[in-house]
């Protein structure tokens, strides 16, 4: 475990600040998920935040409308694209009403705005010289009939030969590449191999803003400091600026796509449309202008270069690269507000894996509502939020245990235990003596409003744990259960409630980022406001107690466990909904019949095992073969010759789980002996398909 270090000094007893903040925007095909929502509740905690130390604060996001697959679902649908995406508008702020997650305008890059901005930027890049066009090559998908985008190619990564890699970036080793380059690429929109075809392109060069670019993300040589934290310009400057003694020449950017294509129309270009990446971000200033048309605010206040305004983006690691070098190059060049500081979070992980729709931990933001209380997830996330940007996991059981400890049998506990006795006589007119405690959690004030401000929500809460845990410590030592039996004792018995429940509204309101819930249910039951920063440093007295309703109760495991096979069934539903019929396709087994019956017994003589392919290489001197080195676990190995070279590559196939024949007789070859067989589907090349294992599976297993 890393150790703690302070948050940076941070001036928070300042004059207001204006804060334009924006989270990334979701895209138009899809419904939001519990990975979308690390992002959406990180940034709305900061917000809130912000916004309880009287800061003036407006945050923006919009929906990403434009792009290939819209296009392709709106035709699936049989709609318009403009009919498909106010759909997934509704749906979307649905989802984020039902997690308290609030914009203060919510807009659409499919917007009159957003076409006004996007023409005010590109004529700005083509005055400054910033505009190319050439002739590309392009991964083509001749079963829907449309150029792919970066996003709905997959393949191997051509640097370090992972696996189901994205068509622009590998998540592995973080590098960046075309599309083209990737190594056995398939379309995500259809499945088919896609085929390279050239179009004209356009370009923005942002190669002579490199000096500008390194300035900007890491910092002036003067001590000025740079937009993002240090490990993200530590990734920035190895992956693409390099060492100002040997710099990296930054690749143009193909802003560009030929009909057909959702999107906007490029003026002087016909035919050519803006890609979906030029537009999105400028997603953030439409929605921005929108609401100063609506508010009678300027624009310009906002986002002119010398706006006094500070500009915050929330984003996750995978869209570093474009929020950090192409955007500001963007705005630079436009004369435009640049970004004060670009906080980048990790990817989520559930019960230790990536996300798998197969295993139900691909769980919709609806889905999870229907079961589950969102002030669970609101808190489980600040648990696991800082400012780095390592990955995540929501580990289903955890979540369960954290959300009961902390804050049914910690935080609420302190009012379930109280607040019923307190609720004849109201508080104390005057505070009692608490030994200090008020006193303290007061006194951590500033240190939490650092840590806030600096995005570590984690130790907020770990903080505030530690608050409600020395004042539950007080509670047992003075039993006011006990006291209720003694008339004796009813003015002892106020104090001792006074005290619980002003230690209670005080970690409600250092928690109300993260639970503005539970911190209305607060101001509720103890007639207060809990909703400004200076709540928590004054007690509460003389107020009336209201009757106590439950503010939290604990998980329900059940239906977490209901959740998670209701997701499961979700995808399966909607595999067998896009499955072809069970009569349709080609007649394979026409073609090549079934051998004869063999019983349960000549079965188990064929020892299938799942394998790890730990060594692949092209075998020099046969065009077919490669050789792999098989893992089955506990240190055995099988070496295997395949006869897929034309097929496959030898890194695509690193890393993969495989199945494999392990009790065949070793065959003497030319090249060497080969001691098993994996297993593939095909007639034979170009007709093969390997079989894998699913998510799970471990090398040794036997497959029966």
């Amino acid at each position: 475990m890393a150790a703690e270090t302070d948050p940076p000094n941070a001036d928070l007893s300042a004059p207001a600040r204006r804060i334009l903040v924006t989270s990334a925007l979701p895209y138009a095909n899809g419904p939001i998920h519990l990975g979308h929502l690390v992002e959406y509740l990180q940034t709305d905690i900061w917000v809130r935040f912000q916004r309880m130390r009287g800061q003036r604060v407006l945050y923006m996001c919009a929906d990403d409308t434009h792009g290939t697959a819209v296009m392709l679902s709106a035709r699936r649908a049989g709609v318009t694209e403009e009919a498909f995406v106010a759909q997934v508008r509704e749906e979307h702020l649905a989802d984020f009403d039902q997690f308290g997650v609030e914009f203060d305008h919510y807009g659409s890059t499919n917007s009159d705005a957003n076409r006004t901005l996007c023409e005010r930027v590109w004529g700005a890049l083509t005055a400054a010289g910033r505009v190319e066009e050439r002739t590309v090559a392009q991964l083509y998908d001749p079963a829907e009939g449309t150029f792919l985008a970066d996003r709905f190619v997959k393949g191997t990564c051509p640097k370090c030969g992972a696996a189901e890699q994205l068509g622009d970036s590998c998540e592995v080793c973080g590098a960046a590449f075309e599309p083209t380059d990737l190594i056995d690429p398939v379309s995500t929109l259809s499945g088919a191999t896609p085929e390279v075809r050239e179009a004209p392109h356009l370009f923005v060069t942002i190669e002579p803003l490199h000096d500008f670019l390194r300035e900007f993300v890491s910092g002036s040589p003067d001590g000025g400091a740079g937009a993002v934290p240090p490990e993200v310009a530590n990734y920035l400057k190895g992956q693409f600026l390099g060492d100002p003694s040997d710099p990296k020449e930054l690749r143009d950017w193909d802003v560009s796509r030929p009909a057909a294509y959702f999107g906007f129309e490029i003026p002087g270009h016909p035919g050519q449309y803006w890609f979906v990446w030029f537009d999105a971000p400028i997603g953030y200033a439409a929605s921005t202008l929108e609401w100063c048309e609506t508010h009678g605010e300027n624009f310009e206040d906002w986002w002119a270069a010398d706006a006094s305004s500070e500009l915050h983006h929330f984003i996750g690691r995978d869209i570093t690269y474009f929020h950090c070098l192409f955007w500001p190059a963007m705005l630079k060049t436009a004369g435009m507000k640049l970004p004060d500081q670009i906080h980048v979070h990790g990817f989520l992980t559930v019960d230790g894996a990536k996300m798998s729709k197969r295993r139900g931990t691909f769980i919709r933001a609806a889905k999870y509502a229907e079961h589950l209380d969102p002030s669970y997830l609101r808190y489980y996330f600040a648990t696991k939020l800082t400012p780095r940007w390592d990955d995540f996991d929501l580990n289903l059981g955890d979540f369960a245990d954290r959300v009961d400890a902390d804050l049914v049998n910690t935080v609420v506990n302190l009012a379930s235990r109280t607040a019923r006795f307190a609720k004849p006589t109201g508080l104390s007119e005057t505070y009692p003596d608490d030994g200090g405690l008020f006193a303290a959690g007061a006194a951590k004030s500033e240190r939490l409003a650092s840590l806030y401000e600096a995005g570590d929500f984690a130790a907020v809460t770990r903080e505030v744990l530690a608050l409600a845990a020395a004042a539950n410590k007080y509670v047992e030592d003075a039993e006011p259960w006990a006291m209720k039996k003694d008339p004796a004792k009813a003015e002892e018995l106020q104090d001792v409630c006074t005290v619980a429940l002003n230690l209670f509204r005080q970690a409600a309101v250092y928690l109300a980022p993260v639970l503005p819930e539970l911190a209305a249910k607060t101001e509720a039951l103890l007639n207060c406001e809990c909703s400004s920063w200076e709540a928590a440093q004054a007690p509460l007295t003389g107020t009336p107690v209201s009757k106590f309703k439950h503010m939290l109760t604990r998980v329900d495991r059940a239906k977490v466990s209901q959740m998670v096979e209701e997701s499961k069934a979700e995808h399966a539903e909607a595999e067998a909904a896009d499955a072809p019929a069970a009569t349709g396709g080609k007649d394979y087994i026409a073609e090549e019949a079934l051998e004869p019956e063999c019983t349960i017994d000549d079965f188990l003589k064929v020892d299938l095992r799942v394998a790890e392919v730990l060594e692949s290489e092209a075998v020099e001197g046969a065009d077919k073969l490669l050789k792999l080195k098989l893992g089955l676990g506990g240190g055995h190995t099988r070496q295997v010759f395949a006869g897929m070279k034309k097929v496959y590559t030898p890194e695509s196939l690193l890393g993969r789980k495989v199945i494999c024949c392990a009790n065949l007789k070793p065959r003497k070859m030319r090249f060497g002996v080969s001691e098993g067989m994996v297993l593939a589907a095909g007639a034979g090349e170009p007709d093969i398909y390997i079989l894998a294992a699913d998510d799970g599976a471990q090398p040794g297993m036997r497959v029966h």
